[in-house]
């Protein structure tokens, strides 16, 4: 018996080693590969390693070079790269080469095989070797190791879902020198994407250099300061500090050759006819009013704009972009065409002129004329244009590609007219909008745009037919740089949300899946860690739901969190939660008023700052409540029952937390269901002067016992200035004498229209409201 005992020990001894050499590796690929089998055993990196290319191949030799400095930098041994073609019987190498085999791989497909011998990488072009090399950088380990590297076997068949994969940067409202320039290039191939949408030019400063009209770097690329703070706070401050810089036309030739080298295409974009003051401020004779124009110094849309009646400007523009055609080898120009506020041009006689001449109807029609002219002579340089999706508006020649960023409707319309479409939604891929709760995240430009939401995106609308959906050529996420002041800020708005686009844009949709992404995303914050990127930890952060029971009269609390493998904790009573607070392990109930907090952990770590929801149970509560007029259907938040759910909106009015009126009173009833005793009665109300939305000019608050007959116990006038800037809320309350009642009746009246020395005086006014309290 001893010795069985012995024997059996021994064999499963044998098995769970056996086990642990065979098992599954932990590989973190991103963009996840359309098809990949992990087999037995490895392939070892050593000083022994050899990089193999073939000899009539050799334009392979750069690419096959920054592979053997990435096994340097991984191992510390750089392999030996050979022109020629490995013996059958060799081993311990890495071969690249194109084959010649028909098949289905595209342009920019590869095929990767990793076997205990050897490492095999075969493609139909040079920039699907380029794609299949990230992949191999990804399997590499994340540690230096002096000795061997052990590479997990595999098989791969990959290839991009979409032929564009962009990304922007602009780098108008900050300037970035060539060398961050070239590590946003190499971030971007690291997850395989292959356009670089690099805008150039704005209303805040001319940044690439134009032989024949210097005065746009010289004047046009500097400004007298910046504005501090965000754009819709007022009064607004400047810091009055020179500002500026721009890229001389060898460090662009530079930029590009180094992105090519990378299998990346650089689309440069020069703004016309809108977003055009740098080169007023420098040429102020290509304007409607000859001005003159300094660098704009805030953010925003201007109204001077190009004039599109001036033969000049045409003659400048030519100019320009056939400068910038040179530069840039690609296929594409892009032009802008977004935001053109026409309001000089109604005033022009030089613009009227061109309208009645060319039997235009109107400055839309202006417009189109302005991008369809544009697009001819860019034409004669052998470049088409792509344009924001407003250049949609005035009509666009064939051959156009449109950019669709309000939304994907320009997407589909464009779509629908066989043009091409890149989808870049705000709503999905802008970069510098929140990727966290705005309180605990460095000032952006608005919106909330988690990692989530990010991977979420179908570039491809369902609604297009299937020969429409072939216009699709891809998506892009943008990056605008109002708020990031310093690259490590791009970084920070950039990582880790890249990695979901890349897989948006790589990965059919049928691969994709959320939850295997973000155990694939635990490698990947480890290879940040390992790079020294400032990437943001947003994703660990607790995203609090709260969900009302009208019947009980109680909250149901349920946490999520864009990360993996953390544990989450929580309190009830405002204090900071810690591995010793409650662990949070389904959903659970609150029917008191509390202050929650959550928080993510990792082996006793805290992985970002706590989130906050403030639960306020009062005598309204989840009670039946009946609007007088519905809310707009932009801002229907959860109905009526939003303003008398516990919860108060943040300084976003798209939260969902806020009841949104347009040009209509605010007027409601809630009905206790019961007698109660009250002493007070407030409603909550949002401004956001820029964006059309106002404090009510007076709230009444009424009450009855039969909700028939009511009476007022307190109206209370707004004193705050309707032009007064930012954003903030502002509570009215009534305060009484013990009353008991069972109704209580809101009314708060609208502002109706905006009011004189706004920007947009008398246009319809918004009245926001997120919760009424009785208590």
């Amino acid at each position: 018996m001893p010795r069985l005992l012995t024997l059996l020990v021994f064999i499963v001894t044998i098995l769970s080693a056996s086990a642990q050499q065979t098992a599954v590796p932990d590989i973190s690929i991103v963009p996840r590969p359309q098809h990949l089998i992990v087999q037995q055993g490895n392939f070892i990196l050593n000083a022994n390693t050899r990089l193999y290319i073939n000899p009539e191949q050799h334009f392979l030799k750069t690419t096959a070079e920054q592979l053997a400095q990435t096994i340097k930098t991984a191992t510390g041994q750089q392999p030996q790269v050979l022109i020629k073609i490995p013996r059958k019987r060799a081993a311990n190498y890495i071969y690249l080469s194109l084959t010649n085999t028909p098949d289905t791989l595209g342009p920019e497909g590869y095929s990767l095989s990793v076997q205990p011998t050897k490492i095999l990488l075969t493609a139909n072009q040079p920039a699907g070797i380029g794609m299949g090399i990230q992949t191999i950088k990804q399997l590499l380990p994340l540690t230096f190791n002096f000795t061997s590297v052990a590479v997990p076997a595999l098989e791969i068949t990959d290839k991009p879902a979409y032929s564009w994969r962009g990304l922007h940067l602009d780098v108008v409202r900050h300037f970035f020198p060539v060398s961050d320039i070239k590590k946003y290039i190499d971030y971007m191939a690291m997850y395989k994407l292959n356009t670089f949408h690099w805008h150039l030019t704005d209303d805040q400063g001319w940044r690439i250099e134009i032989k024949k009209y210097p005065r746009l770097t010289e004047v046009g690329g500097w400004r007298d300061g910046t504005i501090v703070g965000h754009a819709l706070e007022r009064p607004q401050q400047f810091d009055g500090k020179k500002y500026g810089g721009f890229y001389t036309q060898d460090e662009i030739r530079e930029v590009v050759q180094y992105a090519q080298d990378r299998n990346i295409t650089i689309v440069p974009e020069t703004e016309m006819p809108g977003h055009a003051l740098a080169a007023l401020a420098a040429y102020p004779e290509l304007s409607c009013t000859g001005g003159p124009f300094k660098t704009e110094q805030a953010w925003g849309i201007f109204e001077d704009v190009f004039c599109a009646g001036n033969e000049q400007t045409y003659s400048f523009l030519e100019d320009v972009l056939t400068e910038v055609a040179a530069l840039f080898p690609g296929q594409v120009l892009h032009i802008g065409g977004d935001e053109v506020p026409k309001t000089r041009w109604k005033a022009c006689p030089k613009c009227q002129a061109k309208i009645a001449s060319e039997n235009l109807k109107n400055e839309n029609e202006l417009h189109g004329y302005f991008i369809q002219r544009i697009a001819k002579f860019l034409k004669t340089k052998d470049k088409r244009i792509i344009g924001w999706d407003e250049i949609l508006d005035g009509g666009i020649p064939n051959n156009t590609l449109i950019m669709s960023w309000r939304g994907t409707a320009g997407g589909i319309k464009a779509a629908e007219q066989q043009h091409g479409v890149v989808m870049t939604p705000t709503s999905h891929l802008y970069f510098d909008y929140y990727q966290g709760v705005q309180q605990l995240e460095p000032l952006a430009f608005g919106g909330y745009t988690p990692l989530s939401k990010v991977y979420s995106f179908n570039p491809t609308p369902d609604k297009l037919t299937p020969s429409e959906k072939r216009f699709i050529v891809g998506a892009q996420a943008n990056l605008w740089t109002e708020y990031i002041p310093t690259f490590e800020q791009v970084e920070y708005m950039l990582f880790p949300r890249i990695a979901a686009a890349s897989e948006v844009f790589w990965t059919n949709p049928a691969n994709k899946n959320w939850d295997n992404f973000t155990q694939r995303m635990q490698g990947q914050y480890k290879r940040y860690d390992a790079l020294g990127i400032n990437y943001s930890t947003s994703a660990y952060q607790v995203k609090q739901q709260v969900t009302i029971d009208t019947a009980q009269r109680h909250a149901t609390i349920t946490f999520t969190s864009d990360a993996a493998g953390t544990q989450l904790y929580y309190t009830l009573d405002s204090s900071a939660p810690t591995p010793a607070s409650q662990l949070y392990t389904k959903p659970f109930i609150v029917d008191k008023s509390a202050t929650i907090k959550a928080a993510s952990f990792m082996d006793g770590n805290l992985m970002d700052e706590p989130t906050t929801t403030t639960l306020t149970i009062h005598q309204a509560f989840a009670r039946p409540v009946k609007l007088s007029s519905n809310p707009s259907r932009y801002f229907p938040a959860q109905g009526s029952a939003t303003i008398v759910n516990g919860l108060n909106g943040s300084l976003n009015q798209s939260d969902g937390q806020w009841l949104g009126f347009s040009g209509n009173d605010f007027e409601a009833v809630i009905d206790l269901e019961q007698p109660a005793t009250i002493t007070r009665i407030s409603s909550s109300h949002l401004q956001n002067m820029l964006a059309n939305i106002f404090l009510p000019t007076h709230v009444a608050f009424m009450v009855s016992e039969d909700g028939k007959k009511y009476r007022t116990v307190k109206t209370v006038a707004n004193t705050t200035d309707p032009l007064k800037g930012g954003i903030f809320t502002q509570t009215f309350s009534a305060e009484f004498a013990p009353t008991q009642v069972r109704f209580v009746k809101i009314v708060a009246r609208n502002i109706k229209v905006c009011p004189p020395n706004h920007r947009s005086a008398g246009k319809t006014a918004w009245l926001f409201v997120d919760e009424v309290v009785a208590e």
